[in-house]
């Protein structure tokens, strides 16, 4: 049934035009404080779910855009209270920007001082805290997108609630952790890119993984050689031509099965040396080696299967 509304009443903004399909009005008004659009002639309400944008203002730096904004940090799980709890500044000054007297900091070292501690209440936090640190200084030497830094925090977050922490160490699951992520958002990175970021050996991360893999019980789909071309390319500051080409040679090895059995990192290696000879852009084995982490007589291997399944003539 149709609502009225009063024509003067308070926090009624008029807003875009539009057609009210009951009597055909354009005088319509919008009620921020319900939330609402009605027509000022028959009282009919044509929407009662409007976001208030709240008003327009405007910022010329950062330091102006942070003052006038009325919302704080978005809620992240990289962080193991979530983001959410407050942080006591290290700036004295409060909240006006006035500087703290000097007779009142040492009340606001102590409180300060207490906020951390309160922010981590009992050993899983603790534990938490520790592992989410380690996650970010790992992830900032890898130069891991944020995404991949989410997704591992969750990962980790489901080991510490089925008690898989226990047993091993902080810094294995946390890296396990990160190679799942990496893998399920489709940002591999080998064992060896891993165990030379942290503290942990190839082998540990290796099984670390499995195992949680098996409890946690994550579909991750096997890497596949295409995942690597771009990252590769990029190191080896090879441009779109090459790359393009090693896609293509991809492509046909995959459509005959010989990439089936291989290790992604060696065929994706061999395909872009390849593709680097036909382009007249020649990179040496070494140094393709160098960038893939594997071995030059690897890539002779996948360069001799890959040309000769695939017809394909290398002048040199």
């Amino acid at each position: 049934m149709a609502e009225k509304k009063d024509k003067n009443e308070k926090n009624v903004e008029v807003d875009e035009i539009k057609v009210c399909p009951e009597c055909g009005s354009t005088h319509i008004t919008k009620d921020y404080e319900k939330g609402e659009f009605v027509c000022e002639d028959c009282g009919l309400v044509l929407s009662d779910k409007i976001i208030d944008h709240g008003a327009e203002w405007r910022a010329f730096d950062v330091e102006q855009g942070e003052k006038r904004a009325r919302t704080g940090a978005p809620m992240t799980y990289t962080m193991h209270d979530k983001g959410l709890s407050t942080e006591i500044g290290w700036k004295n000054k409060d909240s006006y920007g006035n500087t703290i007297p000097t007779k009142n900091r040492a009340q606001l070292y102590r409180l300060r001082k207490w906020q951390r501690r309160i922010r981590v209440s009992n050993a899983t936090e603790r534990n938490l805290a520790m592992a989410l640190a380690e996650l970010e200084k790992i992830s900032s030497n890898m130069d891991l997108p944020k995404n991949v830094r989410e997704s591992a925090s969750m990962i980790y977050r489901k080991a510490v609630n089925k008690n898989l922490i226990r047993g091993r160490s902080i810094e294995g699951v946390v890296a396990a952790s990160l190679y799942g992520a990496c893998r399920e958002c489709q940002v591999p990175r080998t064992l060896d890119e891993m165990a030379a970021a942290s503290r942990i050996s190839r082998k540990e991360i290796g099984r670390t993984y499995r195992f949680m893999v098996r409890e946690l019980k994550l579909k991750l789909m096997p890497t596949k050689p295409h995942d690597y071309i771009s990252r590769f390319c990029s190191e080896l500051k090879l441009d779109g031509e090459v790359q393009t080409r090693a896609l293509e040679i991809l492509k046909e090895a995959t459509e005959k099965e010989l990439t089936s059995g291989r290790g992604p990192t060696g065929v994706a290696a061999a395909a872009i040396y390849i593709s680097s000879i036909q382009c007249n852009k020649r990179r040496t084995q070494r140094e393709v080696a160098e960038v893939a982490g594997v071995t030059e007589v690897t890539i002779r291997n996948r360069y001799k299967e890959l040309t000769e399944k695939l017809n394909i003539q290398v002048e040199f």
